[in-house]
């Protein structure tokens, strides 16, 4: 859209407006974690080979192959004739789900360590991945790399390169040994209890969702604080019940609340604005741009035919307009929405930066019913 051969478009910016909406009901699986639930993270240092000289050519990676070439018995050899850019040290992770058991197959990823220039084509060798305790959980099996990527490189030096060649992946690349599975379940002073996190903590929401687990469990649940609702397994459920009682909670609906808040990444041009902002009485003028929103009463008085049992009426009129002019501040005697702001700014194609500008402005003023995050 064009305008006096200036784009008042919104250029650069992603605006997301989130006003004016009906409430909705939200699963709690989907507003809430199960505390004990988790998964745990790998590592461990490997050996690529196979690589057609895009490897590092690095001492460590030489002597990493001469500690398992001594390990399957054969003669010592020195890492200085080992060297070799068909060969790359690299780091192995994964991470161990929850429910993974012994004999299950868990995705890895492999990284460069050195200065390998591709892992592409390259076959990773049998790698321990330890858990932060240093116990081993999982064996990376022998595997082809799959990096995404390709490198062209011409013989003046010139080169191009899709993608990341030195980081890959290898999908069911590791056998777990050691399960390290979830325990979700609590005991306390002879209850059994589990306990829901909130991924956003908020007072109402969490207060909704201890309402409806006690429409189904009476007595069952209540929140320690804004992030916590702990619910007490009925006697009633047995130990094989427990993953259904679960479910049930987790599939009930609630309507979670959306608190007043106006985020900015101005790196980006980002701006999202919560449901329940709103704007106080204020003026704002940056630049040539002016805001002016008020309010006046007229009043009603019918004048057509067949209008007898009528009566006069006072009605409220509010109005609010954004004029591109030199012009000075007006009053603003009303709150507004930010969707009445937002139609407004839109329509003349408000710039990203005047209009980062003006919410910070509001804020300073104290006319910004909401919490700003500057990102």
């Amino acid at each position: 859209m064009m305008r006096t051969g200036k784009q008042t478009g919104w250029a650069g910016i992603l605006l997301l407006w989130v006003f004016g909406l009906p409430l909705f009901g939200a699963r709690i699986v989907d507003i809430a974690e199960v505390h004990g639930i988790r998964g745990n993270p790998l590592y461990g240092t490997g050996l690529i080979v196979g690589l057609n000289g895009t490897g590092d050519g690095l001492l460590p990676s030489a002597q990493m192959l001469t500690s398992l070439l001594q390990r399957e018995g054969n003669i010592s050899f020195d890492p200085l004739y080992l060297r070799s850019e068909n060969i790359a040290l690299v780091m192995v992770t994964a991470e161990l789900g929850p429910w993974d058991r012994e004999g299950s197959l868990i995705d890895i990823h492999v990284s460069a360590l050195g200065r390998s220039e591709s892992l592409q084509g390259g076959t990773l060798l049998a790698t321990e991945l330890k858990g932060l305790d240093g116990e081993v959980y999982a064996v990376a099996r022998v595997a082809a790399i799959s990096t995404s990527s390709w490198t062209v490189e011409g013989k003046t030096g010139s080169k191009v390169a899709k993608n990341h060649p030195t980081v890959g992946r290898i999908p069911n690349g590791a056998y777990v040994e050691r399960a390290e599975t979830s325990q979700f379940v609590q005991v306390l002073g002879g209850y059994r209890y589990i306990t829901l996190s909130l991924r956003h903590q908020n007072f109402t929401t969490a207060e909704r969702i201890r309402g409806a687990i006690e429409t189904l469990y009476p007595g069952a649940a209540f929140a320690e604080d804004p992030g916590t609702i702990r619910v007490r397994i009925p006697d009633s459920v047995t130990d094989t019940d427990v993953l259904g009682f679960v479910d049930s909670l987790l599939h009930l609906e609630v309507e979670v609340d959306m608190p007043g808040i106006v985020v900015i990444n101005e790196r980006t041009g980002t701006i999202v604005v919560g449901g329940t902002v709103s704007i106080s009485e204020t003026a704002v003028a940056q630049g040539d741009l002016v805001v002016k929103i008020k309010e006046q009463q007229y009043v009603s008085q019918p004048t057509t035919p067949f209008t007898d049992a009528a009566t006069t009426a006072i009605i409220d009129d509010s109005s609010l307009s954004v004029e591109e002019r030199q012009g000075h501040l007006i009053n603003v005697p009303r709150a507004v929405t930010v969707e009445e702001l937002a139609k407004a700014l839109n329509a003349i194609g408000a710039s990203p930066r005047d209009l980062i500008s003006i919410f910070d402005a509001l804020n300073r003023a104290g006319a910004l019913q909401a919490k700003l995050e500057m990102m």
